[in-house]
């Protein structure tokens, strides 16, 4: 059965638009959408300097981390109606706004536990520019283009992990760590005016949404009754919290476990990055063959694969750090795969609740890094075991999660040229 794609509130037209508009969208929307990791790439060279100013351990440290991916699961629930009720970029001034006065106050933080709170809200700040990106994405693009724009916007997103941890360790190195968080004050500005002048607002208010907390939990129910997202989105938060393991245990596995300095650590880190942005650039070619289902359906089954030779080789002490690296660039590279195909088949069957939906797809996936994040502080192993094991463990939950779902999946949403078939 064959339907027409439904088109979004007031969704402005993109087919007559110049390359250099489109390119400088994609910048901007990839920007958004790299706000957050780059708030988390950058001060991880400076997990020890953080310690010894505030008297206090790595893996203490580590909880400002883990505290940021909460902030992001809950922030993200927080603004997917807002951008419903309000638009697009109303909401997602606000979020910058709190994002700038929080960056600052990290700049002054005097405790850890300072620290770990402005980190939270920091985070909550950012969420509204990867929700309203992600939301806007589905509102300014065919459906049939979506796993594409995603890919796009991970190439710009991985400017975090080559730039951010390089540049972290630099400014470390030269200055106090503080300026880190002085820096991404100065980027979320910048952001912040590319925003006002040139994004188009794609989703006008709808005073008609509600903001109650009954009609907001039914539209959450919604989606959450939406089959085909409950599988791609859970999926893939799964197969995501492998990204996650990597970024919060990496400064212990290879600053504390291998000795390696803080610059010597933001280019092994740039270098890792190449892996992810690598395969979400290879990804936007495959997907022109084949499709969604298909690229997550490799990806998973590869990542279980690397993973589980991974923690063999960690609990039995095979791999120095060549070897850890080539692990790692495995696994990374199955998630630059699995990544865009999950996120454009979670929200493909949604226009108007495109906002809760991008809201409740980020704030899995946020989740379930927070909860990988807390389990790597709470072992304390400065090996790569505790990273290994969640990468193993997270990507055969995704696997199983994927394989299972779809047979639940009744009426599927994909692209096929200028419509969309259900199947």
């Amino acid at each position: 059965m064959i339907h027409e794609l439904p088109t979004m509130n007031h969704q402005p037209s993109t087919k007559n638009m110049t390359k250099q508009k489109y390119t400088v969208l994609i910048l901007i929307l990839g920007s958004l959408t790299a706000l957050g990791p780059f708030s988390i790439d950058m001060y991880l060279p400076g997990f020890k300097a953080i310690a010894k100013y505030l008297h206090t351990s790595t893996d203490e440290v580590a909880l400002s981390l883990s505290s940021y991916f909460i902030g992001i699961a809950a922030g993200q629930l927080l603004y997917g109606p807002l951008l419903d009720r309000f638009g697009r970029k109303n909401p997602l001034y606000w979020g910058l706004g709190l994002y700038i006065v929080s960056s600052m106050g990290c700049f002054f933080s005097s405790s850890l536990e300072m620290l770990i709170a402005l980190r939270f809200f920091q985070a909550v700040g950012s969420c509204a520019a990867s929700v309203a990106a992600m939301a806007m994405v589905r509102d300014l693009f065919p459906v049939e283009d979506n796993a594409k724009v995603f890919s796009l916007l991970i190439l710009v997103l991985g400017a975090s992990p080559m730039l951010a941890p390089t540049a972290g360790s630099y400014i470390t190195a030269a200055f106090e760590w503080q300026i880190i968080f002085l820096v991404l004050t100065i980027i979320a500005v910048l952001i912040l005016l590319a925003v006002i002048f040139w994004l188009p607002e794609s989703y006008e208010p709808d005073p008609a949404y509600s903001l109650a907390p009954g009609p907001i939990i039914g539209h959450f129910i919604t989606v959450l009754k939406d089959a085909q997202f409950v599988t791609y989105a859970i999926g893939g938060a799964f197969a995501f919290a492998g990204l996650f393991a990597y970024v919060s245990s990496s400064p212990i596995v290879f600053i504390e476990g291998f000795k390696v300095s803080e610059k010597q650590f933001g280019w092994i880190f740039a270098g890792l990055s190449v892996g992810f942005i690598g395969s979400s650039q290879l990804n936007s070619v495959l997907i022109k063959k084949y499709k969604s289902e298909q690229m997550i359906g490799a990806s998973l089954i590869l990542m279980v694969i690397i993973s589980i030779m991974f923690l063999a080789g960690s609990l039995n002490h095979w791999f120095g750090i060549g070897g850890t690296i080539a692990m790692i660039f495995g696994v990374l590279c199955c998630v630059g795969i699995c990544a865009p195909n999950t996120s454009a088949l979670s929200l493909a069957p949604f226009t108007k609740n495109a906002g809760s939906a991008s809201a409740i797809l980020g704030a899995s996936q946020m989740a379930v890094g927070a909860l990988s994040s807390i389990g790597i502080s709470v072992i304390k192993q400065h090996s790569s075991l505790p990273m290994a094991a969640v990468m193993a463990a997270s990507s055969i939950l995704a696997l199983l999660i994927v394989f299972i779902g779809k047979r639940f999946i009744k009426n599927k949403v994909e692209a096929s040229n200028d419509v969309v078939v259900a199947h």
